[in-house]
């Protein structure tokens, strides 16, 4: 009886995730949303079920993905369900939520890697390289126009386009990353309330004020920024690659720190809760101002900053 419920609750989780994987393939607008719900059927079916029959779920999904959907279907349903599995799991027994994030970002990240690999290595197809010659053919056209009406283009703006497109091929790996941690939190902030209603036991994740990263991030930061300016090493070398990705992985990671600080003074000191949201927007409009977090957060880490205005 209990495996015919097992089941019957699988083949309905299954149909859910189908409709939900159509509609993100299929219905343009609609499906960019939709896209952060894929993981949600993996993640409940694994949160109620055992590893083994979750990775049954899995091969079903994927074999019915093949059957409705597109190529396209089959990396989706890879990514989502692998992640909503891990998740799914560290829910069913009692992991916290910051853990499932982690836990969940590495897998998604690791999909991402070699769906990545897979794509150049069998499909001669590199999607990176051909975004970054999109965005320099785009720039080419836009000076051409330029000159066309009889305008002279500005030298050094122009330089620096250049110089952002041929950053963001350095800055792959962390671009990876981050948009691992970003899908992953995301999944989590859809997701965990629909679990809830669904009565699963679902840990609660402690605020971002509470935030507080170790003070050895901050040793790294200054080790790689040491290498890069003694070894100085050749632009567009290994070497080179990893310390720049490294060095931007740290400098975020010190930014953040550096908004958990300013969330937790106005806490403790009762401001306005506009205030950390004014600075939280504040650093996605004005470059400038991630300096100033970014200082923050270097102080917070290495002086304790906590400790010192609340005691």
């Amino acid at each position: 009886m209990r495996n015919v419920h097992r089941l019957t609750e699988g083949a309905i989780i299954l149909a859910i995730f189908v409709i939900l994987l159509l509609i993100t393939i299929y219905v343009p607008i609609l499906g960019t949303v939709v896209n952060f719900f894929l993981a949600l059927p993996f993640m409940m079916f694994a949160a109620k079920n055992n590893r083994k029959d979750a990775a049954v779920f899995l091969i079903a999904s994927l074999l019915l993905s093949l059957l409705v959907g597109t190529l396209l279907a089959i990396p989706l349903t890879l990514a989502y369900g692998l992640t909503g599995i891990v998740i799914g799991d560290f829910i069913r027994n009692g992991k916290s939520r910051n853990a499932a994030l982690i836990a969940g970002s590495l897998t998604f990240l690791l999909n991402l890697v070699l769906q990545y690999v897979i794509s150049i290595l069998f499909f001669n197809l590199n999607f990176i390289e051909e975004s970054i010659l999109l965005l320099r053919e785009s720039i080419d056209q836009s000076i051409s126009m330029i000159t066309r009406f009889g305008q002279e283009p500005n030298e050094a703006m122009v330089q620096q386009l250049y110089s952002s497109i041929d950053l963001i091929g350095t800055l792959i790996p962390t671009l990876f990353v981050l948009f691992s941690f970003l899908i992953v939190i995301i999944i989590q902030l859809v997701s965990y309330p629909i679990l809830k209603r669904f009565g699963l036991k679902v840990a609660l994740g402690s605020p971002f004020r509470s935030l507080k990263l170790p003070r050895s991030i901050l040793y790294y930061f200054l080790i790689a920024f040491l290498a890069s300016w003694i070894i100085q090493p050749e632009p567009g070398s290994y070497f080179h690659l990893a310390l720049s990705n490294i060095s931007y992985i740290l400098q975020l990671l010190i930014i953040v720190q550096g908004l958990s600080f300013i969330w937790f003074i106005s806490y403790h000191k009762k401001w306005s809760k506009a205030v950390p949201v004014l600075a939280t927007v504040t650093l996605f409009l004005m470059p400038m101002a991630l300096y100033i977090i970014w200082i923050l957060g270097i102080i917070d880490l290495g002086l304790d900053l906590r400790k010192n205005l609340i005691h």
